[in-house]
C-alpha cells in the first residue's frame, strides 16, 4: 500500500462511476445492506465523507458532520459533492487546523468507533468502506465493477486486520460476521467474506414508493 489515499480515490471514484447507473426509479431498491435501499445507503456514504473530511481537518469529534444528508430531488448531485469533499480533505495541506501535520499523521477522531486514529489508520477504514460500498452499490443496480488488482488486494490486506470476535460482529456492530469462502475465491470475494457479504448474494430488485 505504497499511496493509501490514491487507492482510496480510486474506489470512491469507482462508487461514484457506478452510481452514475442509478435511473430515478433505482432509488429505491434494496441494496446488500438489510433494511437499506440504494438511497439510504448513499445518504450513509455522503455522510461518512463529511464526517471523514471532518476528522482530516481536526473537527471528527463534532457528530453534526456524520448526519446522514438529505438526498433530495437529486441524489447523484449530493453524492457528488460529498466525493469532492472528502477527496479534496484526504489531499489538502496548510490551511485549518492540524493541517500544517501530513495526512497520514493527523489524529483522526472518529466518534462511531469513540477513539482517535492516525491517518494512515483512518484513511484505511475509509479506504475499506468505498471498495465494498462500490460493491454495494454496483450490485444493486446490477452494474458491473471496475477495480484494479492494486485496489482489492490492499483491501483485503486491510480486510483480514479486521477484529473477528462475535462482541464486534453483528447487529449494531459496524460489520456482519465472517463468511466462509472458497479456497479460489478472489480477492474481492474473501474481503466481502471477511466483511460478512457474500459475492453470490444480491438484492430483490423492486421499485416501490419511496420513503423519503
Amino acid at each position: 500500500m505504497t499511496d493509501l489515499i490514491a487507492l482510496d480515490r480510486t474506489a470512491v471514484q469507482e462508487s461514484l462511476r457506478v452510481l452514475r447507473a442509478a435511473r430515478d426509479t433505482d432509488w429505491e431498491r434494496p441494496s446488500p445492506c438489510a433494511g437499506w435501499t440504494l438511497r439510504d445507503l448513499v445518504a450513509h456514504m455522503a455522510a461518512q465523507h463529511h464526517g471523514f473530511a471532518a476528522a482530516a481537518r481536526g473537527a471528527g469529534a463534532d457528530r453534526t458532520y456524520w448526519i446522514a444528508p438529505d438526498l433530495g430531488r437529486d441524489p447523484l448531485k449530493v453524492y457528488e459533492e460529498s466525493v469532492r469533499h472528502v477527496l479534496a480533505a484526504f489531499t489538502e495541506e496548510g490551511s485549518g487546523e492540524g493541517t500544517e501535520v501530513a495526512v497520514m499523521e493527523r489524529g483522526f477522531t472518529l466518534p462511531e468507533i469513540g477513539a482517535t486514529f492516525t491517518g494512515r489508520i483512518a484513511v484505511g477504514f475509509h479506504f475499506l468502506d468505498y471498495v465494498v460500498h462500490s460493491w454495494d452499490v454496483a450490485t444493486t443496480l446490477g452494474v458491473g465493477l471496475d477495480l484494479p488488482q492494486p485496489v482489492v488486494e490492499a483491501a483485503l490486506d486491510i480486510a483480514r486486520r479486521v477484529p473477528k470476535d462475535p462482541e464486534r460482529r453483528g447487529p449494531g456492530a459496524a460489520f456482519a460476521p465472517v463468511l466462509p469462502t472458497s479456497e479460489d475465491a478472489s480477492p474481492l470475494e474473501e474481503t466481502l467474506a471477511l466483511l460478512g457479504r457474500s459475492a453470490g448474494a444480491a438484492p430483490e430488485f423492486h421499485t416501490g414508493p419511496s420513503k423519503h
